[in-house]
């Protein structure tokens, strides 16, 4: 019987791979001279395979398109067009190279980030008359019990995704009200006091603003005595909100939203909503003296812009219904427990009374009587101070302003111009959305800041692609075609466009043919349109 033949296994060359928005990213960065500024701050010696700015503009493309841990960054770009778009063998992209550009830029962040900042504001003539600026943390797996003294040191804090149990570092940016654009970031110590990063950040933002006179926007953290004193003694202007525990008692309970000056603003989630549905906002307005703690110091009077939202205050008075209801479920169980097995003592039936205060967050207003029969069966009772509950929905929906911008600004521009602050917000879930930025593990904390810098840096070209098509775009507001099956226009958002875009494809070189690409669909040839970039012509060799 004659022998089959042995299956012999063949070497081919890669059929296809995916180009994605590649092309895309790797325009901007040229804009930007991500790389050439990388390595004149850098430099390397020319037999390299590969330039610091070079690997870095290949993270920056990985966190835009697929982000991978370090170990898999070179398997992402050999199944991508990296090699035809940037230049770059996938062999070059191993864990030790990437990390050996990350410690090469550590010392030269704030020199880098500043000159891609300015850059991006010059290229892309971005207003940075008003910067929002606010701070995150980024949770980090390792113990980090030795660090580099010349980085932000790892520390156990208060995380904004309450994972307790791991060290975090802290990462603020400032966008721009243009766009939303992050034209400066900066990492922090996990345990550093926002309050006392404002002033060294402001002056940077200064800096980076040049001779333009600019609006800084931030949160509640901005406004101490030291902090104000700094920004008026640098002519910045700002706006920030003023903490609870900083707003008189009364001051609310004494105002009439109906007597407050109506606001011509629509949030953003009231849009859809008919006009009745919608929330109202209204303003009036006083001052208010911060004083330093030395008598000496002099007194600053800032404007107090008062602020009624309508949706707020509908909010507060649910929350609080709410809150009410389950502590008098709570409460009418204990009323029936006391003197049983389950609370058979005056101190049991306490406890039980002090922690349904504590958990509900009922205490001020919860009154409590516990006494006891002649056979000492503890009886409890309790009643809400209706005086207490007035007293606090008096306060619901209002919320103060503070700033030092001149009166010639009315109260309602104030709020105008203060209620971009959420965009920061919104960032911040970009970067942790598609950036896909979790719990990071790396060896040192220089390369963690290191790090940092690569993802701001991708966040700021995520920016800017989506600011290029909404101006390009312009009138228009919207696009159709994001979505498969449906039809409504749609605000293209930078996730959006890198999604539309993810799809295009690249059929290397062979033999003698160069490398093509697949006719790419309608509105991806639209998004590259308004992007003015040409797919055809990447970097290849």
């Amino acid at each position: 019987m004659p022998k089959r033949p042995r299956a012999q296994i063949a070497v081919v060359d890669v059929l296809e791979k995916r180009l994605g928005s590649l092309p895309v990213i790797a325009d901007f960065s040229r804009r930007l001279d991500i790389a050439g500024i990388i390595d004149r701050a850098c430099p390397m010696r020319d037999v390299a395979l590969a330039s610091h700015g070079q690997v870095i503009e290949v993270l920056i493309a990985n966190r835009l398109t697929r982000p991978q841990a370090m170990v898999a960054v070179a398997d992402w770009a050999s199944d991508w067009a990296v090699a035809e778009v940037y230049g770059i063998s996938a062999d070059v992209l191993n864990d030790d190279r990437l990390g050996r550009a990350l410690d090469a830029i550590a010392p030269q962040l704030d020199y880098l980030v500043g000159s891609i900042g300015a850059r991006a504001i010059d290229v892309f003539g971005i207003d940075v008359a008003r910067l929002h600026w606010d701070m995150t943390s980024i949770s980090l797996y390792g113990a980090y019990d030795q660090v580099d003294q010349d980085h932000p040191a790892p520390a156990y804090g208060h995380p904004k995704d309450r994972r307790t149990d791991l060290k975090q570092i802290q990462a603020g940016i400032a966008v721009s009200a243009d766009g939303g654009i992050p034209v400066f970031h900066r990492a922090f110590d996990g345990g550093a006091g926002e309050v006392a990063q404002v002033v060294d950040t402001m002056n940077q933002l200064k800096t980076l603003a040049g001779p333009r006179t600019f609006l800084m926007v931030g949160d509640s953290k901005l406004v101490s005595y030291n902090n104000v004193t700094a920004m008026i003694d640098a002519q910045v202007m700002f706006i920030a909100p003023l903490a609870a525990s900083r707003v008189p008692v009364g001051l609310f309970a004494g105002l009439d939203p109906g007597a407050a000056t109506i606001v011509d603003y629509i949030a953003e989630r009231d849009e859809g909503k008919p006009v009745w549905e919608r929330g109202s906002y209204r303003v009036c307005e006083d001052a208010m003296d911060l004083a330093g703690r030395r008598k000496k110091d002099p007194i600053h009077r800032l404007r107090r812009i008062l602020v009624y939202s309508s949706a707020n205050a509908a909010a507060a008075a649910k929350a609080r219904a709410l809150k009410l209801a389950r502590a008098r479920t709570d409460l009418d169980t204990l009323t029936r427990t006391a003197g049983t097995r389950y609370h058979p003592t005056v101190e049991a039936v306490a406890a039980k009374a002090a922690a349904i205060a504590r958990h509900r967050r009922v205490d001020a207003y919860l009154t409590t009587s516990i006494t006891t029969t002649p056979e000492g069966t503890p009886v409890f009772a309790w009643s809400f101070d209706q005086a207490a509950l007035d007293a606090e929905a008096a306060d619901d929906g209002w919320y103060a302003l503070l700033t030092n911008l001149d009166a010639d600004i009315d109260a309602a521009e104030v709020l105008h111009r203060y209620k971009d602050q959420p965009v920061v917000e919104r960032r911040y879930g970009d970067v942790k959305g598609p950036l896909a930025v979790t719990p990071i593990f790396l060896q040192h904390n220089r390369r963690i800041t290191a790090l940092i810098t690569v993802i701001c840096l991708a966040l700021l070209i995520f920016c800017l692609i989506e600011r290029e098509v909404r101006t390009n775009l312009a009138p228009d507001t919207d696009m159709i075609g994001f979505y498969i099956n449906d039809r409504r226009a749609r605000k293209p958002t930078g996730r959006l466009i890198l999604q539309a875009l993810a799809d295009l494809r690249l059929i290397p070189a062979h033999h003698d043919q160069p490398p093509t690409i697949p006719k790419p669909g309608y509105l991806q040839n639209q998004l590259l349109d308004l992007l003015h970039v040409d797919p055809t012509q990447p970097r290849w060799p």
